[in-house]
């Protein structure tokens, strides 16, 4: 279990902030069983606001008004390319906080510490992980590098899967041929508007084919 506390400097900054060093005592416990009964342990309300306060607000002598705090759970927003690229123009951009994601474990945290902390929870997929550090990389990873100048190649983030709600086109590089298949001969040709049509339409095609819902999603 941990708290991520990205701050904004001149780059981004990342501090992991570990559940057990706000345990009570000698006993390095943060989780316990649910009341009511149940399968695995829920992460305690009290740790988790100890490591808040103590471990970032108090450290950094700021209150929770100068955060967002996000906590990464199945029953959040979905995440998307879309949200990504929202989440980078508002949230990393404009909204002038700093960002704390709550790391789940277990079965879960204590409902409180949400309804108490939490502005915000987000999902990336109908699935389970063994943590929620996993799911933070994905919202960190995925909006990040939409953010002017992440990119070494500007063009880069226009070009990929999901802009405009259509998968890339296919890709290719040396050897032209490999194991009796050639690279397209249009992609060779030098003609750039003959290049672009032919991947336009292989993104289209490919869209089709493996996620037709895209397709129907921008005709929308």
């Amino acid at each position: 279990g941990e708290v991520l506390s990205g701050q904004r400097k001149s780059a981004l900054q990342l501090e992991v902030i570990d559940l057990k060093d706000h345990c009570d005592g000698d006993i390095k416990s943060i989780d316990d069983s649910p009341f009511g009964g149940g399968p695995g342990m829920i992460i305690k309300a009290p740790i988790l606001a100890r490591a808040l306060n103590e471990g970032i607000l108090k450290k950094e002598k700021k209150s929770l008004n100068d955060y967002q705090v996000i906590c990464p759970s199945p029953r959040g927003e979905i995440w998307n390319h879309q949200r990504a690229k929202e989440f980078a123009e508002n949230e990393m951009m404009e909204i002038k906080k700093d960002l704390i994601f709550i790391c789940g474990r277990y079965e879960g945290i204590d409902e409180r510490f949400i309804q108490q902390y939490v502005d915000k929870e987000i999902s990336v997929g109908d699935f389970i992980l063994s943590g929620g550090e996993i799911a933070v990389e994905v919202i960190l990873d995925s909006a990040i590098r939409l953010l002017p100048h992440a990119l070494g190649n500007q063009l880069s983030n226009q070009k990929e899967s999901f802009h405009k709600d259509l998968l890339g086109a296919p890709q290719y590089t040396r050897p032209r041929v490999f194991e009796n298949i050639s690279v397209p001969e249009v992609l060779l040709s030098g003609d750039h508007q003959k290049i672009a049509a032919f991947k336009e339409q292989k993104k289209r095609e490919i869209t089709q084919k493996y996620r037709p819902d895209l397709i129907q999603k921008g005709e929308n």
